[in-house]
């Protein structure tokens, strides 16, 4: 019997060494003459594992990480084929505490399939979501992802299902589905682990979109600082097209739909929607005023749908076993799973799929096991770099949209940045405001003219120039950004910058200087 072994060519196991550990691993399979194949699978998302190494075998799969090429000989003399006992044995992947304790539904195929295999995608469930939507009406599948209270994961939390009616509602001689992939945010890798890792879970919910609203294009707009993700999105919307789940009939329905992948440079401001038309149409990346909405009038002044990968990607998962199996996950009107990418200065850092409701201690203490450096954790920032931080006094807080922002904090795109009690917030507080200067596209005062300022204030805090003075000027100037701004770039810039100033005031004043002894 062959046996078949899966070494990750996702970018994140591919910087740490992947794809040696493949090369490594498939010369000695020649040398020693084994039945054996190697799948590149996505990565599981645990990510202090990588490079991990899987071997099938009747007991389920057996892991074995992080593994380096020079381990390879040694993983085999020791009967890593039967899943034999090594010191980086792991143990079955399924039963690793990490993986045990997540509610994988957008994420269920992730790591486990080959990511470009559509036999291996229907295998494990894939396209049921997309046959069930074809025997329904537009508004048959607009109603079922309403009532399953999706909201979009993009940070915004709207309710998908409303965006999609209005879309469906608006009369158009073309519509368009535009995936929001250009994810920009520090410390966020969910988008991308979809579409190295499960590529045709992003292509059926988009085509399920489509069919809602009367749309039969769509494009995945993405930074070309992702160039693994584009060539997996490619070679799996090739396949995709060949075997009819894309084209003039879907699955040999009446619907068309076909999907291309266009990419951006890269502007941080592109990942908001109406910046995103404007490069997806040529142009410069800058703020569009609304009204009108995108789903009236959006890319080429057509009435447009426009989500992030995973709202798409969990689209699949809602048709196929129902809006009310997905709405028994979570809490308060934030519904079914949320993929929490934990990263900084944390012991296990990856990705964890979970309902929403975990209190952020929970996630960092339980799930990412506290700091890498040991030392206590001081902040964490959720939600990119204009997300708020949070002190250990607000770890009580679940993870959820109306919780957060009753703590004047965002989700954002649930990416988590963990800090020890050696941070500057201060420090923090001047990249938040020149990141948004660095990224801002101009168009409008409050963030143009307000960052640079607020880089100038925050360096003359740095060096004790009038400091109270300096933190009023701050605090006005976040306010006249937060209500003033254009788009949520100057707008959610205050979130970092008052949260730091508010929960960590102490960094923000110079220590008293001890008076000199008589």
């Amino acid at each position: 019997m062959t046996i078949t072994f899966f070494v990750p060519r996702d970018s994140g196991s591919l910087a740490l060494g992947a794809e040696k550990v493949a090369r490594k691993l498939q010369d000695e399979i020649v040398a020693r003459n084994l039945d054996a194949r190697i799948v590149r699978n996505g990565s599981r998302g645990m990510y202090w594992l990588e490079p991990m190494v899987e071997v099938e075998t009747p007991s389920g799969r057996v892991a074995y990480g992080p593994v380096k090429p020079s381990d390879i000989a040694s993983l085999l003399d020791t009967g890593m084929l039967e899943g034999g006992t090594h010191p980086l044995s792991l143990g079955l992947t399924d039963q690793l505490p990490f993986l045990a304790k997540q509610t994988r539904l957008t994420f269920a195929r992730c790591g486990i399939t080959d990511p470009v295999s559509l036999d291996d995608y229907r295998a494990h469930d894939g396209l049921k979501g997309l046959e069930k939507a074809l025997a329904l009406t537009p508004l048959e599948i607009v109603t079922q992802v309403t009532e399953s209270g999706l909201r979009g994961r993009g940070g915004a939390g709207f309710p998908t299902g409303i965006k999609w009616k209005t879309v469906l509602d608006t009369a158009g001689e073309r519509k368009y589905i535009v995936c929001n992939a250009d994810e920009g945010d520090s410390g966020t890798f969910a988008d991308r682990m979809i579409m190295e890792g499960d590529p045709f879970v992003l292509i059926e919910g988009m085509t399920i979109a489509g069919i809602a609203v009367g749309a039969t294009k769509g494009y995945i707009y993405t930074r070309s600082e992702y160039p693994h993700a584009i060539a997996v999105m490619n070679e799996a919307l090739a396949v995709a097209r060949k075997a009819g789940v894309l084209g003039t009939s879907v699955l040999g329905s009446v619907h068309a739909f076909d999907i291309e992948v266009r990419v951006g440079a890269g502007a941080y401001v592109c990942g908001e929607e109406t910046a995103l038309l404007e490069s997806l149409e040529g142009r410069r990346g800058i703020v569009r005023a609304k009204p009108p909405l995108p789903a009236h009038k959006g890319l080429f002044g057509k009435p447009t749908v426009i989500n992030n990968v995973i709202s798409l990607s969990s689209v699949p998962v809602i048709l196929d076993k129902g809006p009310a199996f997905y709405k028994n996950f979570g809490m308060g009107r934030s519904r079914g799973t949320i993929p929490l990418q934990i990263a900084g200065n944390v012991r296990y850092g990856g990705l964890f799929e979970t309902a929403f409701g975990l209190t952020l201690g929970e996630i960092v203490d339980d799930i990412g096991g506290g700091t890498a450096t040991g030392r206590p954790v001081k902040a964490v920032q959720i939600g990119g770099p204009l997300g708020a931080y949070f002190p250990r006094e607000l770890f009580d807080t679940p993870f959820d949209y109306e919780a957060f922002a009753a703590r004047d904090g965002l989700i954002g795109h649930a990416g988590l940045v963990v800090f020890d009690d050696s941070v500057d917030m201060l420090k923090q507080a001047r990249f938040a405001m020149e990141f948004c200067a660095v990224e801002s596209c101009g168009k409008c005062t409050p963030c143009r003219i307000g960052s640079t300022r607020g880089v100038e204030v925050v360096d003359r805090l740095a060096a004790n120039i009038e400091p109270e003075k300096q933190i009023k000027v701050l605090t006005d100037l976040c306010n006249t950004m937060k209500f003033g701004s254009l788009c949520a770039l100057g707008g959610f810039t205050p979130y970092p910058v008052m949260s730091a100033l508010t929960h960590f005031p102490e960094d923000f004043r110079p220590a008293p200087v001890a008076e000199a002894a008589e």
